[in-house]
């Protein structure tokens, strides 16, 4: 079922090996991020339960033949498999029957609505993958010139350039990492990337869970997460600014409703915090960090474009922060890691942390570029650097202040940090 076409995923070499040693490989993610083209490329059989009819056709089997769903070439893939989910317990049990690896493939947009339905949650036979929008790596717009396993391996990195220009990461926050706008030109590439934040709200928000919530609030909220993002803001202040900006009254349950079902469309994906062992009693700050799966849904919730991006630098900063985790995230899942923040109430902090699961972690700070933004940057990591008590854990295997531009990247030689361009970076 593979397609000679198919722009490569970092997700591929996660599937591959989480195939080989579970019997079924469960991929998640937002709707349009390349899930089920991925899944197709190791697919021998497909039941495509997005069809309408097919789903239809399966809800007939289910009361009649059950186990004839599951019938086919191995791996089978079952698409948007959480429309009928009492699927997971009969694939769970028929993995169990088998007793191999590599039978079965599922992809979803959503978590099951009737989750009560599901008896077993699937350990040790169903591996889970979390696919998001493509990275300026899978696109094309990243040389790849700088590896971050190379960095954790201490390997020696050969300056790289990058021809990327602000103008080019203003439009590539717009376009987003959706797989099909990156084969379109450019003005149809950004209706894209409109037709999906719209698709949130008029749509999606309600069939999540049939539950019929309110467009216009939905919108309003999706603003606000938008204004807010990269910050620890609270339920309550996210409510209190809508009321504020959009002079709209929406209490703190509804905010909570709301963003549950968005994180169950996987459009929110906010960013934990990280906690080491610092030689400083002050506090860690623990709330979560909040970001949309891919900048560009941030972008359309607050109607502007590049042009706006490029008048308002502050403004794009904070737009380039959250492409830059969405392109960190991604290379962590292919080192076996995942990307956390951290702040404290001394005001001590760091834009992201790659850890592994094992134990070695990189710091990474996030600026546009510019030669005092990366000072400002470097001296953030040195001054966390030199509060990490190293008796009680690892120093960091790395450093690196991530720009949006720049002619080159290359290692300070005055302190070691790593001066990297987004468009030199790759796993």
């Amino acid at each position: 079922m593979a397609n000679v076409l198919y722009k490569k995923r970092i997700a591929d070499l996660i599937i591959e090996r989480r195939l080989q040693g579970k019997g079924a490989v469960l991929i998640e993610g937002p709707k349009w991020c390349g899930k089920t083209t991925t899944a197709k490329q190791y697919a021998q059989s497909l039941l495509d339960l997005g069809d309408s009819t097919i789903l239809s056709n399966a809800q007939i089997s289910l009361q009649v033949n059950p186990k004839s769903l599951l019938v086919g070439d191995v791996p089978r893939l079952i698409d948007e498999w959480q429309t009928i989910p009492s699927l997971w317990d009969m694939i769970r049990s028929e993995v169990d029957r088998r007793q191999d690896v590599g039978q079965f493939i599922l992809t979803g947009s959503s978590v099951p609505i009737e989750q009560e339905k599901i008896v077993h949650s699937g350990t040790g036979r169903i591996g889970r993958i979390t696919m998001r929008p493509m990275s300026l790596w899978e696109s094309g717009e990243s040389n790849g010139g700088v590896s971050l396993n190379d960095l954790f391996e201490g390997k020696k990195i050969d300056i790289q350039n990058s021809d990327l220009t602000l103008e080019d990461i203003a439009y590539l926050i717009c376009r987003g990492g959706w797989p099909k706008a990156t084969l379109l030109n450019k003005n149809i590439a950004l209706d894209e990337a409109f037709d999906y934040y719209e698709a949130i709200y008029k749509t999606d928000i309600h069939r999540v869970d049939n539950v019929r919530r309110n467009s216009e609030r939905t919108r309003l909220l999706l603003r606000s997460y938008a204004r807010n993002q990269g910050s620890s803001v609270s339920l309550n202040l996210l409510a209190n600014d809508i009321k504020n900006n959009d002079n709209v009254s929406i209490t703190y349950e509804t905010v909570s409703d709301y963003i549950d079902a968005l994180k169950k469309l996987f459009v929110i994906e906010d960013m934990p915090a990280w906690n080491p062992n610092l030689r400083s009693k002050s506090a860690i700050q623990t709330s979560d960090t909040r970001y949309f799966i891919d900048p560009s849904i941030a972008v359309n919730a607050l109607s502007i474009g590049s042009s706006d991006l490029m008048n308002d630098l502050q403004t794009f900063g904070l737009f380039f922060e959250s492409m830059a985790v969405r392109d960190l995230r991604v290379y962590a899942d292919a080192l076996q890691g995942n990307i956390f923040h951290f702040r404290n109430s001394a005001g001590l902090e760091c834009d992201a942390v790659l850890h592994r699961r094992n134990g070695t972690y990189g710091l990474i700070e996030i600026k546009l570029g510019g030669a005092n933004l990366i000072d400002q940057g470097a001296k953030t990591l040195l001054n966390l650097v030199n509060k990490i008590d190293g008796e009680k854990m690892p120093m960091p295997s790395f450093l690196m202040v991530l720009t949006a531009i720049g002619d080159y990247s290359y290692q300070r030689p005055n302190d070691g940090v790593w001066v990297v361009p987004i468009g030199c970076l790759k796993p």
